[in-house]
């Protein structure tokens, strides 16, 4: 189980002190990366029909 948000240093299971160190940055939503590609290809599509 994992240690509650605000569990002192001390009291946290060296396993999950680990995780915390590793997971720092978070990790991209899909849908986040989805509408990237999908806004890319609107913008290649409009400046393929400005030329």
């Amino acid at each position: 189980m994992a240690d509650p948000r605000d569990t002192d240093p001390i009291d946290q299971a060296p396993r999950e002190r680990g995780m915390e160190r590793r997971s720092s940055g978070g990790a991209v939503n899909p849908w986040l990366m989805i509408g990237g590609i999908a806004l890319l290809a609107v913008v290649v599509y409009a400046v393929s029909a400005l030329l």
